[in-house]
C-alpha cells in the first residue's frame, strides 16, 4: 500500500490515494442508492480547503492539517448487493487486478494506484444522521443478497465438524473433488470475529465535524448491521489483516434520501469525511516521525 504523504525522487508530495465505492439498490422502495449517487458525484481530487472553512473551525475540533493533493479514486460502478460479487470484488480492489479504479494516467504505474485510504459508503434506512462504522463482523450474515441468495460461505466450527467425518464417507459425497473441497479452509477462518478499522476513528470525527455545518447529526456507530454494508467493510478489513497491512479504510452510512438536495449534502460531507481522514493519518505520520 502507498505511503501517507510520501515523497517523489524529485522531492515533490506524492498524492494519496483514495479509493471511494458505493452500492447499487436493492429495495423496491428505495430504487436509487443514494450512496452510488454521492460517490459517483465526488470529482477526481479534493478541493483545497476554504478559507472561510479552515478560519472557523470549531476550538472543540483539531485544527487543520496541511495535507498532499488527494486523489478520488471513485469505483467505476455500483456495487451489486451481492455476496458473491463482493468476495470477488474487494481483493481486486486493493491489489489493482481487474476492474480496480483507473488514475486515468497515460503511464503503466499510474493506472492503477495503489490505495492508501478507502471510504466505503453505504444506505441505512430513512434516518437522518451520517455515521462512520468503527468495526465489521466476520459473521451474522441471515440475509438474502438482492439475487435472493445466502451468504453460502461456513464458518470455521463447521468445517472441523465436517473434518471428523471418516475418509470413506468423504468418498460418498462426491469422491476426490469433494475431498479436496473440504481441504480448503474457510476464506475468513482465523480471523476475529470483530475486525476495528486502524484509523483513528474519534480523531477522524472530531475532525470531520469540524470541517462540516455544525447542524449536521454526524456519529460513530458500532454496527454496521450484517449485511452487505457490514459485508464489504469487513471483507476489506479481513484482506488487509491477513496480507499484514494497516486497515486504513472506514464504512460510512448515509440516510436513504436519494433527492438532488440530499445527494448535494452527502457530496460535501463525504468530501469533508475524507478529508478528515487523510488529516488523522497525516498527523498520525507525524507524530510517528518525531517519536510522539
Amino acid at each position: 500500500m502507498g505511503s501517507i504523504a510520501a515523497s517523489d525522487r524529485d522531492g515533490s508530495e506524492k498524492p494519496i490515494n483514495v479509493l471511494i465505492t458505493g452500492f447499487a439498490p436493492f429495495k423496491r422502495d428505495y430504487p436509487v442508492n443514494p450512496s452510488w449517487e454521492i460517490a459517483r458525484s465526488l470529482p477526481d481530487w479534493l478541493p483545497p480547503l476554504r478559507a472561510k472553512t479552515a478560519t472557523t473551525t470549531s476550538t472543540s475540533s483539531p485544527p487543520p492539517v496541511e495535507i498532499p493533493p488527494v486523489r478520488l479514486l471513485t469505483h467505476p460502478a455500483p456495487i451489486r448487493v451481492n455476496y458473491k460479487t463482493v468476495r470477488a470484488l474487494v481483493p481486486r480492489l486493493w491489489d489493482g487486478d481487474g476492474d480496480a479504479p483507473s488514475s486515468g494516467g497515460e503511464k503503466e504505474e499510474d493506472k492503477r494506484p495503489q490505495i492508501d485510504l478507502a471510504l466505503h459508503i453505504g444506505m441505512a434506512g430513512p434516518r437522518l444522521f451520517y455515521s462512520i462504522e468503527r468495526r465489521g463482523h466476520r459473521e451474522g450474515y441471515k440475509m438474502q443478497d438482492v439475487d435472493g441468495e445466502y451468504l453460502s460461505d461456513r464458518p470455521e466450527e463447521e468445517e472441523e465438524e465436517d473434518d471428523d467425518l471418516p475418509e470413506e464417507e468423504d468418498g460418498e459425497r462426491g469422491g476426490e473433488e469433494e475431498g479436496e473441497r473440504r481441504k480448503k479452509r474457510w476464506i475468513w477462518a482465523g480471523l476475529p470475529k470483530e475486525l476495528l478499522s486502524d484509523l483513528d476513528v474519534e480523531d477522524v470525527l472530531r475532525r470531520w465535524r469540524g470541517h462540516s455545518p455544525k447542524h449536521m447529526d454526524l456519529r460513530i456507530s458500532e454496527d454496521a448491521g450484517r449485511y452487505l454494508c457490514d459485508f464489504i467493510y469487513f471483507s476489506s478489513l479481513a484482506h488487509l489483516y491477513k496480507a499484514g497491512r494497516r486497515r486504513s479504510v472506514l464504512f460510512l452510512h448515509v440516510p436513504s434520501d436519494a433527492s438532488e438536495h440530499s445527494v448535494a449534502v452527502g457530496r460535501e460531507l463525504v468530501l469533508q469525511l475524507v478529508r478528515a481522514m487523510v488529516e488523522s493519518e497525516v498527523e498520525r505520520r507525524r507524530r510517528d516521525e518525531v517519536g510522539e
